[in-house]
């Protein structure tokens, strides 16, 4: 994951210095990290389920506490998509502006990166 995440830190940071608003960092930031998830997860799933398939045994993966972590994410998310949008129409962009929101907003997505890491480790 460092090996992926470190260079997509550098071209976030590069992006929102030379843009006027932060729309390509961020972007950057949740395109790299969703083909990460669906390279890592898909890719070895497709492959498992070929081989299965050419040997005549289904793949099966058996169902474990999955739905979850995805709704803790799915709510994490959404309140980080609510922030975001909130920066856009009070602060005028999702980066920079006065220091307090700047605090609060990052404060506020720390802390649900905690909540879900937590709640995941302890489900």
């Amino acid at each position: 994951a460092l090996g992926t995440s470190v260079p997509d830190t550098f071209a976030s940071v590069t992006a929102a210095q030379g843009s006027e608003y932060a729309d390509s960092a961020v972007g950057n930031v949740t395109g790299s990290n969703s083909v990460n998830i669906f390279l890592g997860l898909g890719l070895p799933w497709v492959i498992c389920a070929q081989y299965g398939a050419s040997i005549n045994k289904p793949y099966v993966v058996p169902a474990g506490k999955l739905a979850f972590t995805v709704a803790v994410f799915l709510v994490c998310s959404v309140i980080t998509f609510v922030i975001l949008t909130a920066r856009r129409v009070f602060v005028g962009g999702e980066l920079g502006g006065p220091k307090v929101s700047k605090l609060i907003s990052g404060g506020t997505c720390f802390l649900l990166w905690i909540v879900y890491v937590t709640l995941s480790i302890l489900q």
